[in-house]
């Protein structure tokens, strides 16, 4: 049977999608249903055909799943910002481990992956630290306040978000009501006239201090004193600024802040770290659940006080100052040039002085420090954009060579694309574990260990050391067959360096200065124990030892 737009179809949705929607199938043909959960009966208008599937609006729920419950926001079908509300939330903690897993092999082509249970959240809601609040007029004229709904730039008028804090309809109340009493115009998006944009509000979870920044297309706001007066009645009030952003695109945030009142950041702490947290400063929005991810994060590390530790898409230090703690010294990265002052200020805020920062794209720094400055790792911390990695990183990555390697991702599509890469090259998934940072959502953070390949079985040869001539024996396999038999072998890719240094542990005379470090004080990075174990294994095949 062939389907058309506006046709209505009766469904049994028997899966989910990745963005929550419910899929379910007519004749064979199947249409994804946003806002159906899994167990439903439902009847669906059909609002985009294809060939063989197509995209269906809910209608009427006619049996409802016993996974369905009732949505604890008025608004949680028009919005953009809750796909899951409606459904229970064990079913959701499902949901997003069952993402990662398909991902990691549909995309990442992986088997009996090594799955821990989902850090799931123990209060659902109101757990955002940081909303953006668009503001414009709605069709009655009226100044309005809320959120996008779904893929679009028409605001739900919504104050009282369930995932923010009560702090945010207070804010959002005077700032509204100075408006209207001054005559101050919302932005407009079609004309690039008005002044409001937006109204960003963080909230200290640890401190109760709360940041106010509004973000205008203009340089000042009319009876800036007297909205000043009105915020500071609310209590924690402690930061209130201005964002200047004249730019005629949807980006939130410009570059220039200007301070009204207060300083110009508010301090939380994840743990027993503190953190100033700028307008522009990028900081997890759950820090209950924030907590968590790093703690599963500074586990999977396995830092005993010697390692040396790069952080990379470091922000404002979130992860560096956690891994500070337990490691030797921690390196980080961020392209953000004011992150890396809060990354440095919060160094000192903490009395940490392990720690160095560097502004740069980390698919730039690091292969400049690795390869122009010797720099090494023993452990890395990659937690990118959703993006991902760039392959330019990954390779690195790889040639530096740590012993372990923790990827941190808010994207688990991208995350199964690099893994793939870097299990390609000598490391081995080891530790996958979800953590639900963001609850009614489609989004979950998943923290990943790899360590390097260990090999699946080893090789033990009889030898007469009497039949050995010692005297020739380094003569018998060159450098390269030895790194060639490693690499098929064991799947391990060992240096000359390595080589030499194991050839010398075994009695095997090399050259007096082969492979010494070319300055006094330079750093050797020494064999570790598995790649010792494959290259004495090498040596025993061809006959050295």
């Amino acid at each position: 049977m062939e389907f058309r737009k506006n046709d209505l179809v009766t469904l049994e949705i028997e899966d989910c999608g990745i963005d929550g929607e419910g899929i379910g199938k007519a004749d064979g043909f199947t249409v994804f249903v946003k806002d159906a959960v899994i167990g439903d009966t439902v009847t669906a208008k059909i609002i985009k055909a294809k060939k063989n599937y197509g995209y269906g609006r809910l209608m009427e729920v006619l049996k409802p799943s016993p996974y369905r419950v009732e949505p604890k926001c008025e608004f949680a079908r028009q919005c953009g910002g809750c796909q899951l509300q409606a459904l229970s939330y064990d079913q959701q903690l499902v949901f997003k481990t069952n993402k990662v897993k398909g991902h990691l092999e549909r995309i990442g082509g992986f088997t009996d992956i090594p799955m821990e249970p989902i850090i799931g959240m123990d209060e659902l809601f109101h757990y955002r630290n940081k909303a953006q609040f668009p503001v414009g007029r709605n069709k009655e004229g009226k100044i309005v306040t809320g959120f996008y709904a779904g893929r679009t730039h028409n605001i739900i008028e919504n104050r009282d978000c369930a995932l923010g804090v009560a702090e945010n309809k207070e804010v959002l109340d005077r700032v509204i009501a100075h408006m209207e009493k001054y005559g101050i115009e919302p932005y407009n998006e079609a004309t690039g006239k008005g002044l409001v944009r937006h109204v960003l509000i963080r909230y200290g979870y640890f401190t109760k201090e709360v940041m106010v920044c509004l973000i205008l297309n203009g340089n000042k706001l009319p009876k800036e004193e007297q909205l000043v007066k009105s915020l500071c009645e609310i209590p924690g009030m402690t930061s209130i600024t201005i964002n200047v952003n004249k730019k005629h695109s949807n980006v939130i945030l410009g570059e220039e802040i200007r301070l009204l009142w207060g300083q110009e950041y508010i301090t939380d702490r994840i743990g027993d770290i503190s953190y100033r947290i700028s307008p522009l400063s990028f900081y997890q929005v759950n820090p209950m659940q924030t907590q968590k991810l790093y703690a599963k994060a500074l586990e999977y590390a396995d830092l005993h006080g010697e390692e040396t530790v790069w952080d990379l898409y470091c922000g404002i230090g979130t992860i560096s100052l956690f891994l500070a703690q337990k490691a030797k010294f921690v390196r980080g990265v961020e392209i953000v040039p004011a992150a890396i002052e809060n990354a440095k200020d919060n160094a000192k805020l903490n009395g940490l002085e392990n720690t160095e920062f560097f502004v740069g794209k980390a698919e730039e720094v690091l292969p400049r420090e690795y390869k122009k400055n010797g720099v090494y790792a023993d452990v890395i911390v990659v937690d990118p954009p959703r993006k991902g990695c760039d392959e330019t990183l990954l390779e690195t990555m790889v040639e530096m060579n740590p012993e372990r390697i923790v990827y941190v991702s808010c994207d688990s599509a991208t995350l199964a694309r690099d893994l793939k890469y870097l299990c390609e090259r000598g490391y081995e998934l080891r530790k996958v574990c979800p953590v639900d940072q963001f609850g009614m959502t489609v989004h979950v953070e998943t923290v990943v260990l790899l360590s390097q390949q260990k090999p699946d079985d080893t090789i033990e040869i009889d030898l007469d050391l009497d039949e050995l001539d010692a005297t020739s024996a380094e003569l018998k396999a060159t450098y390269q067959e030895i790194k060639d038999y490693v690499l098929k072998e064991f799947g391990l890719k060992v240096s000359s360096l390595y080589i030499s240094q194991v050839k010398r542990k075994c009695g095997i005379e090399v050259g007096e200065n082969y492979n010494l470090p070319k300055s006094e004080n330079a750093r050797v990075p020494q064999c570790p124990k598995e790649k010792e174990d494959a290259i004495k294994a090498a040596l025993k095949y061809f006959a050295m030892i």
